[in-house]
C-alpha cells in the first residue's frame, strides 16, 4: 500500500438555451483507494441526453465496482437503454477512469475526447489496447500511477468549443494539452483545473455553448492532513486533554475563535500576536501563534468558508476569489480545498457567554450545524473527514 490519494474534481456547462446537461459525472467509491470515475456523454442534448448519460455513468459505475467486467457492462447498456431513433444507437459515449487500489489506472474509452495523462507536467502517450465489444470499438489501458500524475477525462462539447467562432474546426487536442500544462503547472486542485477548462471552452464558444462541455480532473497526490480546531471544550478541565490531540497529530494546524486560540496559546506557553489588515472588512484579522500554522476568529470566518465549500461543491464560481484573497477565510479555504486530503476536526462544545444575546444571529446550535454542513462539504469532493467533539 502507498501514500498516493485521487483528487477528483468536475465541472460541466450547459449547452445555450438548456437547463438540464446532457453530460453526467459518476463517481463510486470501492473503498478508500480505489475509485470508478464515469463521463458518459448523452447523444443529443437537454432531457433525452441528460437520462441516456445517467443512466450509462450509473449502470458503469455500479457494476464496475461490484466487480463486473467491461464486456458484461457494454452489454447492459445496450439492452437497457433505447435506441436512438435518429442514429439507431443505443447508449451514450463515456470515459472510464478506474482507480486500483491507488497504484495503478485502468482506463476505458468509447467515442469520448481522448483522455490526456501528465506526467511531470508533459504529455504522456500511454498504450492502448483496441477491443470490440457488441461491434463497438473501445479502447482500454492500464497505467501504473505516480505522484502528480494528471488525468483529464471530457466530453466532445470541450473539442468542439469555438467552431466557427474561434477556430475553423474547434479547438484541436494538442490545444488542449498545452492548455492543462499551463493549468497544471499553477499548482490547482483538480476541481478548479476542470473549472479553468469549461470556462476556456465557455470563453470559446463566445458565451453561448454549442453543445455541452464537461471535463473530469483527477490528481494523483501524496495525503495531506489538515486539523482544525474549532471552539473550547465544553468541560474546562478538557482543554489540556484536547490541545494535546490537537497539536501531537501530523500535518498543518488551524485555530478558529478567539476563546480557542487564548487555550492553545497557554498549552503552548506562547503569545498571540493580533494584525490589524483588513484584507475583506466582512471578514475578522487573522492572528499569529508559534506552533500554529492559521489562527483565525470563529464563527463569522467559518461561515464564509462553508459559502466557499458549497459554492466549490456545485458551479465553482467563487474560486477565483479566495484562491487569491489574504483574508482568513480565503487562507482557510485554501488549506482545506486544496492541500488537505485528510481533515480532523477537534470541535469545542462549550457555549460562548457572547453568543446567548438574542440580537446576535449566533448560537450554539449555528455553530454545530456550521462543522455539520462543512464537512459534509468536504466529504463531498473527497476529503476523508474525521470529527472529534469536546
Amino acid at each position: 500500500m502507498n501514500d498516493l490519494c485521487a483528487e477528483i474534481g468536475y465541472r460541466s456547462i450547459n449547452h445555450h438555451g438548456e437547463e438540464l446537461c446532457g453530460d453526467h459525472v459518476e463517481i463510486v467509491s470501492g473503498d478508500e483507494n480505489s475509485n470508478v470515475i464515469v463521463l458518459a456523454d448523452g447523444l443529443g442534448s437537454g432531457v433525452k441526453a441528460n437520462i441516456l448519460s445517467t443512466l450509462t455513468s450509473k449502470i458503469i459505475s455500479t457494476m464496475l465496482s461490484a466487480g463486473m467486467t467491461i464486456e458484461n457492462c457494454v452489454e447492459t447498456i445496450a439492452a437497457t437503454l433505447p435506441v436512438c431513433s435518429v442514429r439507431g444507437v443505443a447508449y451514450s459515449t463515456f470515459t472510464i477512469i478506474n482507480l486500483v487500489n491507488n497504484e495503478e489506472a485502468e482506463i476505458i474509452q468509447y467515442d469520448n475526447p481522448s483522455v490526456i495523462v501528465l506526467r511531470n507536467y508533459e504529455n504522456y502517450d500511454y498504450p492502448k489496447t483496441e477491443l470490440n465489444i457488441g461491434g463497438k470499438k473501445i479502447y482500454k489501458s492500464v497505467i501504473k500511477l505516480q505522484e502528480d500524475d494528471i488525468f483529464v477525462a471530457m466530453s466532445d462539447g470541450c473539442p468542439h468549443a469555438g467552431i466557427g467562432i474561434s477556430y475553423n474546426f474547434g479547438w484541436k487536442h494538442e490545444e488542449i494539452v498545452d492548455f492543462m500544462q499551463s493549468v497544471a503547472m499553477g499548482g490547482y486542485n483538480a476541481k478548479n483545473m476542470a473549472t479553468m477548462l469549461t470556462d476556456e471552452c465557455y470563453r470559446l464558444y463566445g458565451g453561448e455553448p454549442g453543445d455541452d462541455a464537461t471535463a473530469c480532473v483527477v490528481h494523483i497526490r501524496k495525503r495531506c492532513p489538515i486539523n482544525i480546531l474549532f471552539g473550547p471544550p465544553s468541560n474546562r478541565n478538557d482543554g489540556d486533554k484536547m490541545m494535546s490531540l490537537f497539536f501531537s497529530k501530523a500535518g498543518k494546524h488551524i485555530i478558529c475563535g478567539g476563546t480557542t486560540s487564548g487555550i492553545a496559546a497557554k498549552y503552548l506557553g506562547k503569545e498571540i500576536e493580533p494584525t490589524l489588515d483588513f484584507p475583506d472588512p466582512e471578514i475578522p484579522p487573522i492572528a499569529k501563534l508559534e506552533g500554529a500554522d492559521l489562527v483565525t476568529e470563529g464563527v463569522i470566518t467559518v461561515n464564509k468558508v462553508l459559502e466557499y465549500a458549497k459554492d466549490f461543491v456545485s458551479e465553482n464560481t467563487k474560486y477565483s476569489h479566495w484562491e487569491y484573497a489574504r483574508d482568513g477565510a480565503s487562507l482557510i479555504s485554501r488549506m482545506l480545498f486544496e492541500e488537505a486530503t485528510d481533515i480532523n476536526f477537534y470541535v469545542g462544545q462549550a457555549v460562548n457567554p457572547a453568543h446567548q444575546n438574542p440580537n446576535l444571529p449566533i448560537n450554539f446550535n449555528i455553530k454545530m450545524n456550521l462543522v455539520k454542513e462543512l464537512t459534509e462539504c468536504l466529504s463531498k469532493i473527497g476529503k476523508r473527514i474525521k470529527v472529534s467533539y469536546f
